[in-house]
């Protein structure tokens, strides 16, 4: 989707701290900025919009936003704003807690309630804002995670950060549909993390009910090519292999598994179709991504009890 960037790089110092005010508040919702520089240096904010998830990475210098009940009465999209820090380190201030956030860590905010986020250092953030509509978890659960460091390098965060660091790096190349596609799977998992640490099991697995299912769409769009794998699909739809395969863990397969069972499927209807005599065992295993004869004829037989040829005929399982 095309990029827009706001820049305060060609003007003057002394116009830098009014325009980056504004540029701020049109990027997000209406903030207060406090510039900590006596001559401030240039910022720029480059946004991107997949579906309804905004995607903004601001750079700029030392500091402080605000966001008070006058800013909030004055406007803004109800939204949850996650924000990954990846240059300098940033103060959280929310719903009573304090939270540092440092390089490789993200925290979350909530624009329809007070906050304040001081960073004393030259800066780099990417931030992923949220319909607050759209995000399917409790204002309870939420509230009690603003303002906390969470770290990407482990369990239901390291998802959200692969996710969509990811995300980011590609926004620019996706094209509508997919960007709708691939802020949906984001909803997802920033649901998903909301659960997690809330300690509700099992809403996790109807989280990522809708993420799984985009996958499976795409797997059953390209069944046919044999060189389908986890780390193609995993790619495809911008997650980690890891976050993949835990998808099908929670459904009680694995992709591989998954695959093979749809790609045999195929094969048993079109062996008993006239288009059997033209492509024959071979030909038909092919067609649906088998590329190795000897490995379908041994996955056919394990799955239907006979070879593809007995299936065809209308044989009897042997042996």
């Amino acid at each position: 989707m095309p990029a827009t960037l706001l820049s305060t790089a060609r003007l003057s110092a002394a116009d830098r701290a009014e325009s980056w005010h504004e540029t701020v508040s049109r990027a997000f919702v209406p903030l207060a900025v406090d510039l900590l520089e006596e001559v401030p240096s240039p910022g720029t904010i480059v946004g991107h919009q997949l579906g309804s998830v905004r995607i903004t990475r601001v750079q700029a210098g030392p500091q402080v936003v605000t966001r008070s009940r006058g800013m909030i009465a004055a406007g803004g999209a109800p939204s949850i704003v996650l924000s990954l820090q990846q240059r300098g380190t940033a103060i959280k201030e929310q719903d009573g807690r304090e939270s540092v956030i440092r390089p490789g860590e993200f925290s979350l905010t909530d624009t329809t309630r007070v906050y304040r986020k001081r960073i004393e250092e030259r800066f780099v953030f990417t931030s992923f804002q949220f319909p607050r509509a759209e995000l399917d978890v409790s204002e309870r659960d939420v509230r009690a995670l603003t303002a906390t460091s969470f770290s990407g390098t482990e369990g239901s965060a390291a998802l959200v950060a692969t996710y969509l660091s990811r995300m980011a790096r590609e926004a620019e190349s996706l094209d509508e549909a997919v960007g709708r596609r691939a802020a949906a799977t984001a909803l997802d998992l920033l649901a998903l993390l909301v659960d997690d640490r809330s300690g509700r099991s099992q809403p996790q697995a109807s989280r990522t009910a809708g993420s799984l299912e985009r996958v499976k769409e795409h797997i059953l769009r390209n069944l046919r090519d044999p060189d389908l794998s986890p780390s193609t699909i995993a790619e495809a739809n911008l997650m980690s292999v890891r976050f993949l395969h835990k998808l099908f863990h929670l459904e009680g397969t694995t992709v591989g598994g998954w695959i093979r069972r749809q790609r045999l499927e195929r094969c048993s209807r079109d062996l008993l179709r006239p288009v059997a005599a033209e492509l024959g065992v071979a030909g038909i295993a092919r067609r649906w991504g088998f590329a190795n004869s000897s490995h379908f004829s041994r996955a056919f037989r394990a799955a239907y009890g006979m070879t593809p040829s007995d299936w065809q005929v209308g044989g009897k399982p042997t042996g």
